[in-house]
């Protein structure tokens, strides 16, 4: 759209860091400036075993592989981030694969539906649209099932919800399901 339009910065790459951080080390930031956010705390793995520890769960985000500072001959991945008991838990890419998420603080771009939809959500901005089952809960949420799991679904992230390419809505993701269940048979919802 930029390029079409004309505007001179349509081919300057999109920026993954933080515009008031500019020398790019958040961490350097929250040390300087909230040092209490950065507390030592344990690694965990999955299983319970106490791996290590760490310099602050702010430090971490899910999904994460490198940068853990242990090398255990197995890949493991950053699986949930315990901010209150400041623990980070490790443990193997399956552990993060999610059939579904629940969102909150949805915003609707249409009329709220009624029942389920069909269509496609986004959980990550550069994450490719996945197939998916959409569910109103009721007064600003929704529960979305995955007909693919996907990885690293993120509380605190957004979910964007399409139909083709036009956005249904969105909302903030507060859970990520890691259970078998499956979208609801196609005869049962709707496709807008």
């Amino acid at each position: 759209i930029a390029a079409r339009l004309g505007l001179r910065v349509h081919d300057k790459p999109d920026s993954q860091e933080i515009c008031f951080v500019p020398d790019h080390d958040y961490r350097r930031l929250l040390r300087e400036r909230r040092p209490h956010a950065l507390r030592p705390g344990e690694l965990r793995h999955a299983d319970g075993r106490v791996l290590g520890m760490h310099d602050g769960v702010a430090g971490f985000t899910i999904g994460q592989r490198r940068g853990l500072g242990l090398a255990l001959g197995e890949p493991v991945y950053v699986t949930r981030l315990d901010v209150l008991n400041n623990t980070v838990t490790l443990g193997p890419r399956q552990d993060l694969l999610a059939t579904g998420l629940i969102a909150d603080d949805v915003n609707w771009l249409i009329d709220p539906p009624a029942g389920p939809v069909r269509g496609a959500a986004k959980i990550r901005h550069m994450h490719a649209p996945a197939a998916a089952t959409l569910r109103p809960l009721g007064e600003g949420s929704f529960e979305l099932h995955f007909d693919e799991p996907q990885f690293a679904v993120t509380p605190g992230q957004a979910s964007v919800f399409y139909a083709g390419d036009v956005v249904l809505g969105g909302g903030w993701i507060r859970a990520a399901a890691h259970d078998k269940q499956r979208p609801q048979p196609a005869s049962q919802v709707t496709s807008l």
